[in-house]
């Protein structure tokens, strides 16, 4: 290989931005799917949170669609806007009507599964 050759495989800059992709796309797929992990998350706990409110209130109020604890775990359950299915208990504290729930949410990740426990609690007197 000649010097003139040398000089042009040392300056020649062809491939380089799809090193520079290969290099930048796992970093930026990671921050997309972890965003939207995070929306998962942040969508099922709002949800998780109004619907533990409306069925204490609805338990506490509306007797007639609420009057017994399997009939507000139902209502709270159909209230619920998120991934999963939680579990619902009511019951009657000192506070009033309360409702509490669970739920685990799940992610698929490539090394290791994981998983966000998230519960919610509401008391109407």
């Amino acid at each position: 290989m000649g010097l003139h050759q040398r000089r042009i495989f040392l300056t020649c800059d062809s491939g380089t931005a799809a090193a520079e992709f290969g290099m930048v796309l796992p970093a930026v797929a990671a921050l997309i799917v972890g965003g939207l992990y995070t929306g998962v998350v942040v969508y099922s706990a709002a949800g998780l949170h109004t619907a533990v409110e409306q069925a204490a209130r609805c338990y506490s109020v509306n007797v007639g669609q609420c009057g017994s604890e399997s009939a507000t775990q139902t209502y709270a359950q159909n209230q619920y806007q998120g991934v999963s299915s939680p579990t619902f208990t009511a019951s009657i504290q000192s506070c009033g009507h309360q409702v509490a729930a669970t739920v685990t949410i799940p992610f698929i990740a490539v090394v290791e599964n994981l998983s966000a426990p998230l519960s919610a609690t509401a008391c109407f007197p």
